[in-house]
């Protein structure tokens, strides 16, 4: 299967500010959700999906991961997710199968999760939470 990862990654959260990028155990909160990506070797190509500039150039650090640009008008906190998801397909030059989506604030995710749900895939199972 021919799987991609997108991890939407915007800034401007109102709770905790620059919360994708603050350190949690001495890295980028977002670092965790790239490396369970990255080590699960489940997918041809991993996405951020990100408006800020700041992100994207602490993400450029952690190796080959391909930065979508996204717009204001999805960047806000009422933008709904799949808009998103949606917008970062439309921009994505790559042929898939299957996408995942990782939250970026996700520091405790584990590669074998990863691994574990895309056994879940098959003709009559399209959707994985």
């Amino acid at each position: 299967m021919n799987s991609i990862c997108i991890i939407p990654a915007r800034s401007g959260s109102e709770r905790i500010k620059n919360k994708n990028i603050i350190k949690f155990q001495n890295k980028p909160m977002i670092y965790w959700s790239i490396q369970a990506a990255i080590k699960s070797k489940c997918f041809k190509k991993i996405f951020v999906s990100t408006d800020s500039e700041n992100i994207a150039k602490v993400v450029r650090k952690f190796g080959k991961i391909d930065i979508i640009k996204r717009p204001k008008k999805i960047s806000s906190n009422k933008a709904p997710l799949i808009d998103v998801i949606h917008h970062a397909l439309k921009n994505i030059d790559s042929s898939y199968d299957a996408v995942c989506c990782i939250l970026p604030a996700s520091p405790l995710i584990l590669y074998k999760d990863i691994k574990l749900s895309k056994k879940f895939f098959s003709e009559n199972c399209y959707f994985v939470v």
